[in-house]
């Protein structure tokens, strides 16, 4: 009896480091995709505006990859039914139609994100995609105060002063880019670099207010966060074909909603519309460290290849603003000590475009059993990761996935 119940013990062991390897594997994984997601995104829409030649039209892409979006969602939806058009047209109908306070609700936000998704266009556009990756971090610092504000939350002594350098080092690569930004003036470039700082700074304030929001409106919401995602995406292509016609509606009547489209144009609305559904399904094996880790991580790879790729700069300013935002990041996201209150949603301590890496986690099957707060599939949010999302992008963000 006494050989049996080792001999089970050495397998219960054996099993045990198994899986303890397994998911040290899928955490280096999950460190990888978040990486590649945060920096591939802004890169490659800072790629793809800097090209000579016809451009294509920002708001056309921010609705493309709003349909792509969509599109994918009621895929999973009609998976889910079993392929049953009829019963998924029902359910559609109950939850959208029938449903329509709740929908409407969807409003506010999805506004904030289509104008948040076209100011990352443009701030990208103007900055050095380094210097966007850096300053953009502000959002967990709008994040964190929105939280604080609306959602009576609070922040450990750690976290303050994070908050605190993460300003700091962002204050002094704006300091640092002052000398760059005349010399972009006096080539002659077409550049704004005020232009672009006034875009991420209001994305910032958008992200953190809209991802706070929507998780006060929907606080205790058992929707599926694909009809959520629905919701959204019906109220944001919408609002992006306003945004549209008011912005390049002369254009886009004249060349077509499609001009400037590359295949390199192609693969960054994919990389919005997917990039934040990759995310989800990797992020649950990340927690809040390896989070900022990969933000922090990525902050090196968007400088090192804007190295390369854009002849960007790095200088002693640059380098220590850069240092103390992605030590403010990694600082942000350790655990709070035992005892200590309940910090902001993890959204706030989540990435950039991307948005959507913790926000991503309200698409993963939770595992019968779990503990699951009633306010996380909000928190989670949409946001990519133009976001992104969140990723989206989404982070990135661009527009959610809910997140």
């Amino acid at each position: 009896m006494a050989v049996g119940n080792h001999s089970k013990t050495e397998e219960e062991r054996g099993a045990s480091r198994s899986q303890s390897e397994a998911n040290k594997r899928l955490k280096y994984i999950s460190l990888a995709v978040l990486v590649v997601q945060n920096a591939s995104l802004i890169l490659s829409i800072r790629y793809v505006r800097t090209l000579p030649g016809d451009r294509f039209f920002t708001t056309s892409a921010v609705v493309m990859a709003e349909v792509l979006k969509v599109l994918t969602c009621l895929l999973i939806i009609l998976l889910q039914k079993r392929c049953s058009v009829k019963e998924t047209v029902y359910f559609l109908v109950d939850s959208i139609v029938f449903q329509y306070k709740d929908t409407l609700k969807l409003a506010v936000p999805s506004l904030i994100y289509t104008l948040q998704n076209n100011l990352q266009y443009v701030a990208i556009s103007n900055l050095p995609a380094a210097t966007f990756q850096v300053t953009y971090q502000l959002k967990i610092l709008t994040t964190a105060l929105f939280s604080v504000l609306m959602l009576r939350k609070s922040l450990s002594r750690v976290q303050w002063v994070s908050l605190l350098l993460l300003f700091a080092g962002v204050a002094i690569v704006q300091v640092q880019q002052e000398g760059n930004k005349e010399k972009s003036v006096a080539d002659g470039s077409n550049q704004n670099y005020m232009v672009g700082l006034v875009a991420v700074v209001i994305s910032c304030l958008s992200s953190g207010f809209a991802g706070v929001y929507f998780e006060k409106i929907l606080k205790g919401s058992s929707a599926s966060v694909w009809v959520r995602n629905v919701q959204l995406g019906i109220f944001g292509m919408v609002l992006g074909m306003l945004g549209l016609w008011w912005n390049d509606g002369a254009s886009v009547a004249e060349h077509g909603f499609l001009f400037g489209y590359t295949s390199m144009v192609w693969c960054v609305i994919f990389n919005q519309a997917f990039g934040g559904l990759l995310v989800a399904v990797v992020v649950k094996y990340a927690d809040n460290i390896l989070k900022g880790f990969a933000t922090s991580f990525s902050i090196i790879v968007s400088t090192v290849t804007s190295i390369y790729l854009f002849g960007f700069h790095v200088d002693l300013l640059f380098t220590a603003g850069a240092g103390l935002v992605i030590g403010a990041v990694y600082m942000y996201s350790l655990p709070k000590p035992a005892g200590g209150s309940s910090s902001p949603s993890s959204s706030s301590s989540s990435s950039a475009l991307p948005d959507r890496g913790a926000k991503m986690e309200a698409f993963l099957p939770k595992a019968q059993g779990a503990a699951t707060p009633p306010s996380s599939a909000s928190t989670s949010h949409l946001t990519g990761a133009a976001g992104g999302g969140e990723g989206g992008g989404g982070a990135t963000s661009v527009s959610p996935f809910l997140p």
